[in-house]
């Protein structure tokens, strides 16, 4: 779910601007996953840029406190949600940690950064999400350390139906600041793309896997 499509389409002409996400029907990148994608995003690259990066910060921070209330902690996905996710906890004045994919094989063998109390309530930033396959790995991690989790914030979502079915059975409420289909409609209103481009666009989102092949 969107936060509204204004604040979608705002957030997707920032994105493009910098070319947080690049959109290359004709010339397309390779996933790690082997995927042939017409489209990459980067969104670390916003820490780069002040007013957009405090762009992200309020309007993560204004979803949270408008659908939650103030959490106990804020918890980012590693790696590329802990930087937005400092931010975020920072502007709501509440204790930041990380989740790695796995825990450390040295040391603590920590998977959880950070100081966590059982019963907490949390709130997990991410800064994109694919198939949720990650995200849920994170909050997964937390639920085993007896946190309560009150929903996941992300910037980006490709808006693929397998994260909404992986969402849905964990019974998280996912809430983004854009997805895929503000970002094209933001795409073509721009002229960044043409309606060739846009029905190459829509033609991956479909089938990804396929496409290109």
């Amino acid at each position: 779910m969107i936060l509204n499509k204004n604040t979608a389409k705002k957030t997707a002409e920032l994105l493009l601007s910098i070319k947080a996400i690049k959109l290359q029907p004709e010339d397309p990148f390779t996933w790690a996953s082997g995927w042939n994608s017409p489209i990459y995003c980067d969104n670390r690259v916003t820490l780069s840029y002040v007013p957009i990066r405090n762009y992200i910060r309020e309007h993560l921070s204004k979803i949270i406190t408008d659908k939650y209330g103030k959490p106990d902690v804020i918890a980012g996905v590693a790696t590329g949600a802990i930087a937005v996710g400092v931010l975020v906890a920072q502007e709501l004045g509440v204790p930041f940690i990380y989740v790695r994919p796995e825990p450390k094989k040295h040391g603590r063998k920590n998977q959880i950064e950070g100081f966590l109390d059982k019963g907490q309530t949390v709130v997990v930033v991410e800064d994109l999400i694919s198939t949720g396959k990650s995200s849920l790995n994170a909050v997964r991690a937390l639920k085993e350390a007896d946190a309560t989790i009150k929903g996941m914030v992300a910037i980006f979502s490709y808006g693929f139906p397998i994260a909404d079915e992986n969402f849905l059975k964990e019974n998280l409420e996912l809430t983004t600041l854009s997805d895929y289909e503000s970002l094209l409609e933001q795409a073509l209103d721009s002229n960044y793309i043409t309606e060739k481009n846009l029905y190459d666009l829509n033609t991956w989102r479909n089938d990804p896997g396929k496409w290109g092949k």
